[in-house]
């Protein structure tokens, strides 16, 4: 079940680019603590389990809020594109790191091809047949490569710290949202938010930005590492999709080829899970 709700989760963050479409007047932080307040709050039922080590604590806030705050200074300094190519390296790094964090879990010659085969075809899904100037600054692009390393190293994080409930991350969500609406009032003018973009942060909130958060620290921790990485490398694909049949835009080439190569790679790697847990039959 754990790629099954990895999978949920990677299909609501393809929602971002849609949603983003209606709400792109409305400065990132803002949207990011509005959404995450209203993510954090769907598990007030269980506010009890919000209470954490603080070890656990600065992780989520680590990985949620860190993560946001990186790509958002990226697309500062760097072009779209560009920032969202290097971004897009956490799929790849969570296979490569895996070792890393769990001795046990070697990579064998399939998770590297996988990865790459997925790496790849995310890289045509961001790029969509346009050209590449790298025309940004430097810190523009050091921080998309943070943002890539800090969500790879939350994810796989996630399985090293104590166990705690997955309704826990409802506080962190509420902890990264104070700070991000912190850094609204720091860095962006202030704006007038419309009953409708009030509606679309709340379905940010309830879907990417709350139950996608859920769904992915569940997936994390009941799945191999290796074979949600691979899986994640869909996200862009589902993005580029769901905005292309909002704004009525015809797919290219390159988004066929891009799904092919990643779900041929996430088939790779479940096949090859799948044979090797597989006992051999007696001769």
């Amino acid at each position: 079940m754990g790629p099954i709700a990895a999978l949920i989760a990677i299909v609501m963050w393809g929602a971002l680019a849609v949603l983003g479409v209606s709400l792109a007047h409305v400065p990132p932080f803002l949207l990011t603590g509005a959404s995450l307040a209203i993510g954090g709050l769907l598990t007030l039922p269980k506010w009890r389990s919000w209470a954490l080590p603080l070890k656990t604590i600065l992780l989520g806030v680590y990985g949620l809020f860190g993560f946001h705050f990186l790509l958002f200074m990226a697309l500062r300094h760097a072009p779209p594109i560009e920032a969202n190519l290097i971004n897009y390296l956490w799929p790849l790094l969570i296979v490569l790191l895996t070792p890393l964090f769990f001795p046990g879990m070697h990579l064998q010659p399939v998770h590297w091809l996988a990865a790459l085969a997925g790496g790849a075809g995310a890289v045509l899904a961001i790029m969509g047949g346009k050209q590449i100037g790298w025309s940004g600054s430097v810190v523009g692009y050091l921080c998309a490569a943070c943002s890539a390393v800090v969500w790879a190293t939350y994810s796989l994080g996630i399985r090293k710290v104590r166990p705690f409930p997955t309704a826990a991350v409802g506080g962190i969500c509420l902890i990264s949202a104070a700070l991000s609406l912190l850094c609204h009032l720091l860095f962006e003018p202030a704006v007038t938010l419309s009953t409708v973009d009030m509606g679309h942060i709340v379905l940010l909130g309830i879907g990417p930005m709350g139950t996608a958060f859920y769904l992915w620290d569940w997936a994390m921790k009941q799945s191999d590492p290796r074979k949600i990485g691979v899986l994640a490398n869909l996200t862009p694909v589902f993005s580029t999709v769901m905005l292309h049949l909002y704004t009525g835009r015809t797919l290219s080439m390159n988004m066929a080829i891009a799904a092919l190569l990643i779900s041929g790679a996430a088939l790779m790697v479940w096949w090859f899970g799948q044979s090797r847990s597989t006992p051999a039959k007696a001769a």
